[in-house]
């Protein structure tokens, strides 16, 4: 399981992101575009890492929502 921050982008696309792997970053032409991508980034960025024998980093749930 991993934490995705979706927000709206440029030109009427969504951007998502994971911030628990850096520069996973994944966009869409609706939010459930940009969901469908950043699983497909994220399956992508570990297969990736897995193939180089690299460390997976874990997961951190430490978002904190600040209205202003």
């Amino acid at each position: 399981m991993r934490q995705i921050i979706v927000h709206p982008g440029e030109d009427n696309y969504w951007v998502a992101e994971c911030p628990s792997l850096p520069g996973c970053i994944s966009q869409g032409e609706n939010r459930d575009a940009a969901l469908t991508n950043i699983k497909e980034a994220i399956e992508g960025y570990i297969a990736a890492l897995e193939e180089d024998g690299l460390t997976i980093p874990e997961e951190h749930f430490d978002t904190m929502l600040v209205a202003l």
